[in-house]
């Protein structure tokens, strides 16, 4: 029998953790600061960037919410269940399960234009600081491809602190994405961010809702692997969440649903 050498090349490849979907993600090295090139995803809503919600703790890395999709979703059914019950208690089981939003662009790394646009997962703060950046008139639309801004990332770990903190600087001059060739050569190969997570059947998500309900579960505020490095849009960090039952004794469900809704709008 011939031995098919591309098959353990891609079988290695899977055991060793250096396969394409794991090299188009991009993360701010820590105690470092990095400048990159934000590009808008192709045929976006009007924003250059992308969100997907996610259910963290129900497996050991997060699910897609099939509910963004308009499809069938057994967690957002039970979290409309547990709202219609009314309890305390419904109140904090659905708070466990509301999806975590993380916000995804496609960046160019200065220093390793040759490694391609890439993929870059931050949180609710960062997220904030790209859009009131864009809103500024003094720099407008950063994503630009002949005139928009470079931004400087910087990633800061506080001794005490958990979590690393990253924040994010325009550069103060204009400057075009690269030469002419270039850029084409860089437009020629995106990344396409539905390829990189599975959306699970409604079987497979309903096993494994059953499954956490009985206590085969992870902690559902445990920091994903995704999650990386943004202290105030981390799960555990969130305002609602990690204030919402130390504010009052007695919770105000409807306001605490509300506020949840707010956040996570399902």
């Amino acid at each position: 029998m011939a031995i098919d050498f591309e098959a353990i090349k891609k079988r290695l490849a899977g055991l060793t953790g250096t396969n394409d979907k794991q090299k188009l993600m991009w993360k701010p090295p820590e105690g470092e600061t990095t400048t990159v090139r934000i590009v808008a995803f192709p045929n976006s809503d009007g924003t250059p960037f992308q969100e997907r919600y996610f259910y963290y703790g129900i497996e050991k890395f997060g699910m897609l919410a099939p509910y963004q999709f308009g499809k069938p979703d057994p967690v957002n059914e039970l979290i409309q269940k547990l709202k219609s019950e009314g309890t305390k208690e419904s109140y904090e089981l659905a708070k466990k399960l509301y999806p975590k939003m993380r916000t995804y662009a496609l960046v160019l790394v200065r220093g390793e234009e040759s490694e391609g646009l890439r993929l870059w997962s931050f949180g609710k703060g960062i997220y904030q600081d790209l859009l009131k950046t864009m809103m500024d008139p003094d720099y407008g639309d950063i994503t630009d491809i002949e005139n928009g801004f470079d931004i400087k990332i910087t990633v800061t770990k506080t001794p005490g602190k958990k979590w690393a903190d990253t924040s994010i600087m325009p550069r103060p001059k204009q400057s075009p994405l690269g030469t002419k060739k270039e850029i084409e050569k860089i437009m020629s190969n995106v990344p396409d961010l539905n390829d990189l997570f599975e959306l699970q059947s409604y079987e497979q998500i309903e096993n494994s809702v059953t499954k956490w309900l009985s206590g085969g579960a992870q902690d559902p505020y445990a920091k994903s692997d995704d999650s990386v490095g943004v202290s105030n849009s981390d799960p555990k960090n969130s305002t609602t969440e990690s204030k919402g039952s130390n504010r009052k004794t007695d919770v105000d469900l409807d306001d605490a649903f509300g506020d949840l809704e707010e956040e996570f709008p399902f």
